[in-house]
């Protein structure tokens, strides 16, 4: 029976996501050096088509990790010397939050109750602040953070550095990377690719951050600090061996979305989740976690059900794989995916089994 995984990551590969995976074989290319020239292409290729796609200016750099919570880690480390400020409303935007308290940093943060939004206009950040951690799309709730409401919070701070978590919206979200210091993202979501790679964009004001912490002797990482990064990827490389697979495959991916089309992309990603909401809207058992319609996520659509396992077990039989409520929710919830990889009539068959 053919499965097709609406799971909020890892989900749905692409169609041409193992046709990828056979070329790179065919060449050879996960056996080469990461010394080499023909991984430099690589990485040269994979962060030229990053920035293509995403619109992302040449004042900012791109960095490969292993996932996006070391990115979480990544940045705390290299902007903030002790005082951080988090933007909490639910498991991954708390996790950015502990990710600081763990580093023996100072954190502040603000919560939203789950599945709410947060009162921007009446929220004052310490002046102490050195960076304010947001997370545009909550992953565990379904809440999404407006950007024009992230980026007032940077007009209004302009002298504190920005990090968004753009984890399960990436490349649907549009971010103005004028208005946000540094963005980050793993690519088993939103870029329908197998786990194992995270992405990093961040501008110089991060970069001077770091070398301004190093410089006072703080601990800014070991072979994944800011300035190890930079350092190599001026030179198309990493500092230590990476997943080359996926570094080539999210280049060959990219190249892709932007042969599809990045606009395209981002008005099936908004109808299908049109569809998704206005069935569960209408449903008489099933309802949308998230009440407030400007708060809905459009790529992981969270649903209250009266019994997760026997759903997610029901659609399972036909192929349908969808995720459990996270923590608390997972008996009260099912979680559907709407990345660009999902298809609507992948949609449409699901909805049409519930």
């Amino acid at each position: 029976m053919k499965k097709i995984f609406f799971t909020p990551g890892p989900t749905q590969l692409y169609d041409f996501v193992p046709k990828y995976i056979e070329e790179g074989l065919s060449k050879y290319i996960f056996s080469i050096s990461h010394r080499g020239k023909d991984f430099e292409e690589i990485f040269r290729n994979a962060v030229s088509s990053i920035r293509k796609l995403l619109n992302v200016p040449d004042n900012f750099h791109v960095f490969f990790l292993g996932s996006a919570t070391e990115a979480m880690e990544r940045i705390v480390e290299n902007c903030a010397e002790k005082h951080s400020f988090h933007f909490v409303n639910g498991a991954f935007s708390e996790r950015f939050f502990q990710t600081a308290a763990e580093l023996k940093k100072e954190p502040e943060k603000i919560v939203a109750e789950v599945g709410k939004g947060f009162d921007f206009p009446n929220i004052r950040i310490p002046t102490n602040t050195e960076l304010i951690c947001l997370t545009q799309n909550e992953t565990s709730t379904g809440v999404a953070v407006g950007l024009n409401e992230i980026y007032d919070i940077k007009r209004k701070n302009p002298d504190k550095l920005v990090a968004v978590d753009i984890v399960s919206s990436s490349p649907y979200v549009d971010i103005d990377y004028s208005l946000v210091d540094c963005a980050f993202f793993s690519v088993q979501k939103g870029f329908g690719m197998p786990a194992g790679l995270g992405v990093i964009i961040a501008n110089e004001k991060c970069i001077e951050k770091s070398k301004k912490l190093m410089g006072k002797g703080c601990n800014i990482g070991s072979y994944h600090s800011f300035v190890s990064l930079l350092k190599y990827a001026e030179k198309n490389q990493t500092p230590e061996t990476p997943n080359v697979m996926g570094i080539y495959l999210l280049g060959r991916v990219c190249d892709k979305l932007r042969e599809i089309g990045i606009e395209k992309i981002r008005e099936e990603t908004e109808k299908k989740a049109e569809m998704i909401y206005d069935f569960f809207d209408n449903h008489p058992k099933y309802k949308p976690f998230v009440e407030d319609k400007s708060l809905r996520s459009k790529t992981v659509i969270a649903i209250s059900v009266p019994n997760s396992g026997e759903i997610i077990k029901r659609l399972s039989e036909h192929g349908f794989i969808v995720g459990s409520g996270y923590r608390e929710f997972r008996e009260k919830q099912i979680r559907i995916a709407n990345f660009p990889a999902h298809k609507i009539e992948d949609i449409n068959g699901l909805l049409g089994t519930i």
